[in-house]
C-alpha cells in the first residue's frame, strides 16, 4: 500500500479529497476527521486515555516525534480538560493546517499561494498524487464493505473505516453490522479505545449530517 507509513489523520485528510464532488462540496475543508484520527492515533498509542469521558494525557513528557500529533498532545495539555466530543471541533483547524503541511513535504498534496481580495494571503491544496488517493479510498471502501473477514483486517485499517464512514467521507450507506463490527475491532488490542471510537464517530455523524444540510 503506497500510504502504509501515513498516520490516521494524514489518511483521513486524503480520503476527504474525492475527485467525483464540486470543490464547493468536498468535505476536504473540514477539520473534524482529520482531528478525530489524530485523537484515535494519540490512544492507541497510548498517550491519550480516557477518564471518565475525558481526555487524559497518560503523562507530560512522552513525545511520538511526528509533528502532527505532538502539537495536539501538547494542546490537550495546555488545555482545560475537554471530552472526547469536544476536542473533535476545538480548535481542529490547527490539527488540519499541520497534516497539509505534512503532506506537502511528503509530496501527496501541493500548496498554491493566492491572495483573496488581491489582498490577502491565502494557501489552497491541491492533490499531488490522486493515483494513490484513489488507491487508499479502494482499500478503505473494502475494508468498510468485505470480502475480508473483520477479524483478518488490522485495527489501525478498521479505525480509519470506522472514521471515514461516520463522516461520510464515501457518501454512500455502510452495513451497519458491518461498522459496529469494525468498531469493536478498531480497540480490541488497546484499553478503553473500543467507548473512545463510540464517542468520536458519534461526533462525527452529527458533524457530516450538519454540513450535509447546510
Amino acid at each position: 500500500m503506497p500510504n502504509g507509513p501515513l498516520t490516521l489523520p494524514a489518511r483521513l485528510c486524503l480520503l476527504a479529497w474525492d475527485a467525483a464532488r464540486p470543490a464547493a462540496g468536498s468535505p476536504a475543508h473540514r477539520p473534524g476527521p482529520v482531528r478525530a484520527g489524530a485523537l484515535v492515533e494519540l490512544a492507541r498509542r497510548g498517550l491519550l486515555t480516557d477518564d471518565d469521558g475525558i481526555v487524559t494525557p497518560a503523562d507530560l513528557d512522552t513525545s511520538t516525534g511526528d509533528a502532527v500529533l505532538d502539537g495536539l498532545l501538547e494542546l490537550v495539555r495546555e488545555s482545560c480538560p475537554h471530552p472526547w466530543r469536544t476536542w473533535v471541533t476545538l480548535r481542529a483547524r490547527v490539527t488540519l493546517d499541520a497534516v497539509r503541511e505534512q503532506l506537502v513535504a511528503e509530496g501527496y498534496l501541493r500548496a498554491e499561494k493566492r491572495r483573496v481580495l488581491g489582498v490577502f494571503p491565502s494557501v489552497e491544496y491541491a492533490l499531488e498524487r490522486p493515483a494513490a488517493v484513489e488507491v487508499l479510498r479502494e482499500e478503505t471502501r473494502q475494508v468498510l464493505r468485505g470480502p475480508l473477514p473483520v477479524a483478518e483486517i488490522s485495527e489501525r485499517d478498521a479505525a480509519l473505516a470506522v472514521l471515514a464512514a461516520a463522516a461520510g467521507l464515501f457518501g454512500e450507506s455502510t452495513p451497519g453490522r458491518r461498522v459496529g463490527e469494525l468498531a469493536e475491532r478498531a480497540g480490541a488490542a488497546t484499553p478503553g479505545l473500543r467507548g473512545i471510537v463510540r464517542e468520536l464517530t458519534s461526533a462525527l455523524t452529527a458533524g457530516a449530517a450538519v454540513a450535509t444540510s447546510s
